[in-house]
């Protein structure tokens, strides 16, 4: 093995485990918790899709402010910042019970989340692109998957010891210290220097672009009613704690080798294709959370949703990128903003449709559709064959 090879999967090994801390934890380890935090502190389907929103309006924030040329030649330093600052935010949300404190620690909680994908993103990437082995962006993402895991088999241990939600948040923080010095001692540079930053040209924004754009923030909002509610849905269909935990699992096992698999469809069928193809397959799991009874539903649910949203999620920055090779940091940018919008519109919608009818199933109906119309407006805005 080269030392090039040996370096790159050093940095992809980092990349997986700055994203379960920061995206797998720091973000998503919200969907199990919430139960017991409706449960113990009488919040509303409605409360709980705010402070869900709080943490994606501070993600949008964050990678917007990211996405500048200002950070230049400080990406692992702010990118240890949002390790570090997303392990204090879990601990903070267990040691208080105030709405207004939620909004806050979760917003912040968002704003580290982007500063440790942009940045990771864009140290891992470099060194992996020098080796060759860009075919290791699929650990990367698959730390997602591996947190949401990690954070399920962390609650159904809290579960067997009669915990209460508070203890979820001080345990995440744990597991976000452990993963903190690991990322430290691995990741132990910054990004290959390719020169000075350049100016990046406006966007031209042609009629296949603005789809992508369209798509990729209808997605934001079709995914996440699912992943932010999900355990509360199985909460309300009479399940217990411990199949709780066990949904969420599986739905971060299915996440892992998500992005691995999907990159082989995508070399058979086109990436527009393999993008609206993942999005209908997740409208069955989205459709199957609330349509199908028993545990049937939500395990489906849990495969369906794990083993599709972060692919789709890689998938669209790769169809805008394709659109716009001369401005990937205006594009990112851009594509972040509207998937942050549709993913702070969702739960805020979620949340008041579910207290309106009494369940989560006009909410999920309503995703789902939002989903097929991003498949289908993806899959028009493939390049045509001369």
């Amino acid at each position: 093995m080269t030392s090039a090879t040996s370096t790159a999967l050093r940095f992809a090994f980092a990349g997986m485990i700055a994203m379960a801390v920061a995206m797998g934890i720091g973000r998503f380890v919200y969907t199990p918790i919430l139960p017991g935090m409706m449960q113990e502190l009488h919040l509303s389907p409605a409360d709980a899709g705010w402070i869900a929103s709080a943490n994606y309006l501070g993600y949008l924030v964050g990678a917007l402010a990211a996405a500048g040329g200002w950070a230049h030649g400080r990406e692992r330093l702010l990118m240890l910042a949002g390790l570090g600052a997303s392990t204090v935010l879990a601990a903070l949300m267990g040691l208080t019970e105030a709405m207004a404190a939620f909004l806050a620690i979760r917003f912040l909680a968002g704003l580290a989340s982007a500063f440790v994908m942009v940045f990771m993103a864009s140290i891992v990437f470099s060194h992996i692109a020098a080796a060759g082995r860009n075919d290791l962006q699929a650990w990367h993402f698959g730390g997602v998957g591996l947190g949401i895991a990690a954070s399920a088999a962390m609650m159904a241990v809290l579960v067997a010891e009669h915990s209460g939600w508070a203890a979820g948040w001080l345990w995440s923080a744990a597991i976000s210290a452990c993963g903190f010095v690991l990322v430290a001692l691995l990741a132990n540079e910054g990004p290959l220097g390719n020169g000075e930053v350049t100016r990046e040209p406006a966007l031209r924004m042609d009629r296949s672009l603005v789809k992508v754009i369209v798509a990729y923030g209808l997605f934001g909002f079709g995914y996440v009613v699912t992943a932010t509610f999900l355990v509360a849905i199985v909460r309300q269909g009479g399940g217990s704690r411990v199949f709780e935990a066990m949904v969420w699992m599986v739905a971060g096992l299915a996440g892992f080798p998500s992005v691995w698999l999907w990159q082989k469809v995508a070399a058979r069928t086109g990436l527009y294709a393999a993008y609206a193809l993942a999005c209908f397959i997740e409208v069955a799991g989205v459709t199957a959370s609330v349509a199908i009874g028993g545990a049937t539903g939500p395990l489906l649910s849990g495969v369906l949703l794990g083993g599709t949203f972060i692919a789709i999620t890689a998938f669209g920055l790769q169809a805008a990128r394709q659109q716009a090779p001369s401005a990937p940091r205006r594009i990112f940018a851009l594509m972040t903003a509207v998937f942050g919008l549709g993913q702070i519109i969702g739960p805020v919608a979620a949340g008041f449709l579910a207290q309106m009818s009494g369940d989560f199933f006009l909410a999920s109906i309503t995703a789902a559709i939002v989903l097929v119309v991003s498949g289908a407006i993806t899959w028009s805005a493939a390049p045509k064959s001369p």
